[in-house]
């Protein structure tokens, strides 16, 4: 494990939850073509997200991996406010969420494109200081400034002096100055939470380790919650306290990073580590195959279709095989705090290998 890596471990995490995600579930309206429509067929529900719950504790980094189009982004915009879900509930400090504006004020989002995020008619001054004003913040909790609190927040973010960046567009910075800025505009609202989707997979590898160590400095200093988005299951491993891995919409796999990164219980999980060498080095099976059409998820465990503890037989030696192609498992408790949703893993097969 790297330094940083053990710095992380090492800040103390509070037993407090500040976010809870309860038994959200997204469906987006299928699409069919002109000639499906002509025979009267009906296009199927793409479901997103099924059933999750989530808790997110004070001054905690959570990781949310899995591989594209598994609904994580879905899941934070869910968080956000910006999709509505069907069934479910977002919980912030055990209340239901009754003013977005105030919610969005102490729970903000880095997205994963720092140009796409930021106006390219702005100076950085006016980029930073419209978080403000749509929030009517007039001023600080001491009395400071509106330029006083830009500039704290550019300083935070690693933009400094802050007033050389005041008049600068965001065309004349670099890609890791950029992401900074995006920082800068969501720390000038003092959040207790930020949920980053994807903050550094746009970025070069030379800074990619310098954004991350920005967000794990807030964090110590400020005791900012984290939910970080990410397919990267070697930046889960660096920087996180608790990995949740997903799949077809669903969380198959959480507990805490050292636990799920080196002692894996669900197939799922094994396979995503294969490409990575930090956190096992054991032999793993290759992910073969592409996830299931979300409009036809397939009965029982949604990963039977590719999980290599069926295609290879182990799961029918196991006398398991019927339970997943034909029973649908939740989340199990099969060491302290670490739960999976794998039947095999649950009698003490294989898959906790």
């Amino acid at each position: 494990m790297s330094d940083e890596a053990a710095a992380v471990v090492e800040t103390p995490v509070s037993d407090r939850p500040v976010l809870e995600v309860r038994d959200i579930e997204v469906n987006f309206a299928g699409r069919i073509g002109v000639f499906g429509a002509m025979l009267g067929k009906k296009a199927a529900d793409a479901k997103a997200v099924a059933g999750v719950d989530l808790t997110l504790h004070e001054g905690e980094v959570l990781a949310l991996a899995g591989e594209s189009g598994c609904g994580k982004t879905t899941l934070a915009r869910v968080i956000m406010g910006l999709i509505k879900p069907q069934r479910g509930s977002v919980l912030y400090l055990g209340e239901p969420i009754k003013d977005l504006r105030a919610y969005r004020r102490r729970v903000q989002m880095v997205f994963q494109d720092p140009t796409a995020a930021l106006n390219p008619r702005q100076t950085i001054y006016e980029i930073i200081a419209e978080a403000l004003r749509i929030h009517r913040i007039h001023e600080g909790p001491n009395g400071e400034s509106e330029e006083q609190l830009v500039a704290r927040a550019l300083s935070r973010a690693g933009l400094r002096p802050p007033d050389r960046f005041y008049l600068l567009y965001p065309h004349e910075l670099s890609g890791g100055q950029r992401q900074r800025v995006v920082i800068a505009s969501t720390m000038v609202l003092d959040p207790q939470i930020i949920v980053a989707d994807e903050p550094v997979s746009n970025l070069d590898a030379s800074v990619r380790g310098e954004i991350l160590s920005l967000l794990m400095k807030l964090r110590e200093e400020l005791r900012i919650s984290l939910l970080i988005v990410t397919h990267d299951l070697g930046l889960a491993w660096t920087v996180a306290d608790r990995v949740a891995i997903m799949y077809l919409g669903r969380i198959v796999e959480i507990g805490p990073a050292e636990e799920v990164l080196q002692r894996p219980l669900h197939p799922y999980t094994k396979a995503l580590l294969a490409v990575v060498p930090e956190a096992g080095g054991v032999d793993r099976p290759i992910l073969a195959g592409e996830p299931p059409d979300p409009t036809r998820i397939p009965p029982g465990c949604r990963f039977h279709v590719r999980c290599p503890e069926v295609t290879t037989g182990r799961a029918a030696a196991a006398g398991v095989e019927p339970k997943c192609t034909g029973e649908d498992l939740g989340l199990t408790e099969l060491r302290p705090g670490h739960f999976a949703a794998c039947h095999l893993a649950a009698m003490g097969g294989p898959a906790e290998g």
